[in-house]
């Protein structure tokens, strides 16, 4: 059966590894030139490697590979079973796939290129977000929080067709919903999942609920309002997945004449961990028409990764080059000699957990002293300012996340229930936003995360989770006494997770990798310790 699989490797290797570069390129090129026929190229490309997985020749043989329990060979055996995952999730119709792919393109085409609307005038997401955040005119911010929720009814219908669909397929294969089988066959178990969401739910609604309150006062005398006039846009971001900046440290301050793509490329070449051809191959400033986030695609397994970015002189932008060049050195410095079906990060959460760890450095003062500058005189002033606002980015973050991962569920589980309701509801609970009176909008599916990474966003707190864990091994067993929190220039760091964390790619469960470099299982202890209990 060793024998057969190597034959049958070499066959997918030839149909799958060059047309998944030429996907992923295409994709990168759609994102930055925002064209209709470019992102038409892109899902045709996308539908053609799909139907690789959709071969049920194929996957009769990874089948019978896999229940033969003959593939003993570890990394034959590690391909084995992400292959047949990946195989295992696309076993449905043919003419339904088509349909997922078709409809994700125009939902994704629509949010690339939409612009809010207020007063007649055409505002990005940038300007959006900075109204949000300077603007104390409460009648100017109501008129740009709804502009931003406008998106939600262009894009509901499709979307919960996409639920459906998504749901429909997952059916075909024997499960009860979407959102179930992508967690099985992304190596984790819904009930983990589930009892350490309600662990962190009891770990930070205290805390939240103190520090919320901390909050609605200080919002309260910024827009001269009572409480009871606090609004969901008085909270200075879109959906309150960021803290509103109640300390008296403005980090933007110390970006405003800084050169954000510079300080990524040094900070990151100091610790060992060059990025100077990532950053030469990527598109990291505003253009017309192109995708208005960020994220980083690994192009071809090879080497060739690249980072989207819409660079502004703030402290939000440092951070997410940080966040987005995190991923990107992870993808680079996984081992080369690895098979192709193992070049890549062991899970999401644990590629997550890398740009988490190095995305929250702007907010910590000796970083900034050491990176980018600041005096020490400055370093002490800003101290207790700056930690309490990282404390509340990230109690903040996973009251938001909460909302996020019981939405997404529960619309799986349901998506003809009254989804508006359903978001409120939530919100109101985890987040200790009130609803706005009367309304009735779809403002659910004004997140993309809802619309296009379905099953995704509960990584981005195992990923909070886990960058606690490694920061605290990495200053206890990597740094000597005294070396920098920071880690500018120390090499040793750099060097410790491309060996220990960046090189096995995905040869092994991240359940095995978490265990063999932070020594210890996934745990919520050193995020609490951190944030909560600290």
């Amino acid at each position: 059966m060793e024998v057969l699989f190597r034959e049958f490797l070499k066959d997918y290797e030839n149909k799958v590894v060059g047309l998944s570069r030429e996907t992923a390129l295409s994709y990168f090129n759609a994102s930055i030139s925002g064209k209709p026929e470019d992102y038409q190229h892109s899902s045709e490309l996308q539908l053609r490697l799909s139907k690789i997985y959709t071969n049920k020749e194929d996957f009769a043989k990874l089948k019978s590979f896999r229940e033969s329990g003959e593939v003993v060979e570890p990394l034959l055996k590690r391909q084995l079973e992400l292959i047949y995952n990946s195989y295992a999730e696309n076993q449905y119709e043919e003419k339904l796939l088509e349909e997922i792919i078709a409809l994700s393109t125009k939902v994704e085409e629509t949010f690339a290129t939409y612009r809010a609307n207020v007063n007649g005038k055409s505002l990005t997401d940038n300007q959006i977000d900075e109204i949000l955040s300077e603007s104390t005119n409460s009648i100017e911010l109501e008129e740009a929080w709804k502009a931003s929720k406008q998106i939600g009814a262009l894009v509901e219908k499709d979307v919960i067709a996409l639920v459906k669909k998504r749901n429909l397929a997952a059916n075909q294969l024997g499960y009860r919903n979407y959102h179930e089988m992508s967690l099985l066959l992304s190596e984790q178990s819904a009930e983990e999942i589930e009892k350490l969401f309600d662990e962190l739910d009891e770990l930070t609604k205290n805390a939240f609920a103190k520090l919320k309150s901390e909050i609605d006062s200080f919002l309260c005398e910024k827009y001269s309002i009572t409480a009871g006039q606090l609004m969901p846009w008085h909270y200075q971001d879109k959906f309150f997945q960021h803290g509103p900046k109640i300390y008296r440290v403005e980090l933007d301050s110390y970006f405003k004449e800084r050169d954000i793509e510079k300080l990524t490329k040094d900070y990151f070449d100091g610790i060992g961990l060059n990025i100077d051809d990532l950053i030469s191959k990527s598109d990291l400033y505003e253009k017309e028409g192109k995708y208005q986030h960020a994220y980083c695609t690994d192009i071809d397994r090879r080497g060739d990764v690249r980072v989207v970015c819409n660079i502004k002189p703030t402290h939000r932008w440092m951070s997410t080059m940080l966040h987005e060049f995190g991923h990107a050195a992870y993808d680079k410095y996984i081992n080369p000699t690895l098979p192709w079906s193992l070049r890549s990060h062991a899970h999401i959460f644990t590629t997550e957990a890398i740009a988490m760890m190095f995305g929250r450095f702007t907010s910590i003062p000796v970083w900034l002293k050491d990176v980018v500058g600041i005096s020490n005189e400055e370093t002490k002033k800003i101290s207790s300012a700056c930690f309490n606002s990282l404390r509340l980015e990230q109690l903040v973050f996973t009251r938001w996340v909460q909302v996020m991962y019981r939405f997404e569920k529960s619309m799986y589980e349901n998506p003809d229930q009254d989804l508006n309701s359903l978001w409120w509801n939530l919100v109101e609970k985890y987040q200790l936003i009130k609803k706005p009176a009367d309304r009735n909008c779809a403002d659910w599916a004004s997140k993309i995360h809802v619309a296009l990474y379905p099953a995704y966003y509960h990584n981005y707190m195992l990923g909070e989770l886990l960058a606690s864990q490694l920061f605290d091994y990495i200053t206890k067993n990597i740094l000597e006494p005294g070396e920098s929190l920071s880690f500018s220039q120390n090499k040793k760091v750099g060097e410790f997770l491309k060996t220990e964390f960046f090189a096995p790619g995905s040869s092994m469960n991240w359940r095995i990798l978490v265990q063999k470099a932070t020594k210890g299982p996934l745990s919520a202890k050193h995020y609490a310790s951190q944030f909560v209990d600290f």
